[in-house]
């Protein structure tokens, strides 16, 4: 049945309750989508990302800056403070990387070592797939062993 004063029918919503629109999906654009509009074009920054990350870009500039300085010699103590300086900041970032490999190699270790240690079926499955990726990235000499 339809109440004939249908418009007049009172919603009452309270804190909490009545229709609720949520977007749930992630932001994964934050990063970009701050960029100012006047310093570039955060859509072809996002590209130029995927292609390389501004890690990776400013370690292939370092390399060839720190190559370029050594065989030109800076002309300037303040120049060769800073070339030195940028060495180290290199090599603590090597330092950096080398730790953070080798703390997720335990880490994959230990968890492995722990299905192991609870007889879960799935560690079978496991071995044998790490078996085959590590057969895979062996080097030739390696994998006649």
């Amino acid at each position: 049945m339809y109440p004939w004063l249908w418009f007049w029918a009172p919603q009452l919503h309270f804190p909490w309750s009545g229709s609720v629109a949520q977007r749930i999906e992630p932001t994964t654009d934050w990063f970009f989508a701050g960029i100012n509009p006047g310093a570039g074009n955060s859509r072809i920054e996002q590209k130029a990302f995927d292609v390389a990350s501004y890690g990776k870009q400013l370690g292939l500039i370092t390399e060839i800056l720190i190559d370029l300085a050594d065989r030109a010699r800076p002309t300037s103590e303040l120049a060769g403070r800073s070339r030195e300086r940028l060495k180290r900041i290199r090599e603590e970032i090597e330092r950096i990387k080398t730790a953070e490999y080798s703390s997720q190699a335990l880490d994959v270790e230990a968890q492995v070592l722990e299905l192991k240690r609870k007889g879960d079926p799935s560690y079978a499955r496991l071995a044998e797939r790490l078996r085959t990726i590590l057969r895979e990235s062996a080097s030739p000499d390696e994998a006649s062993r």
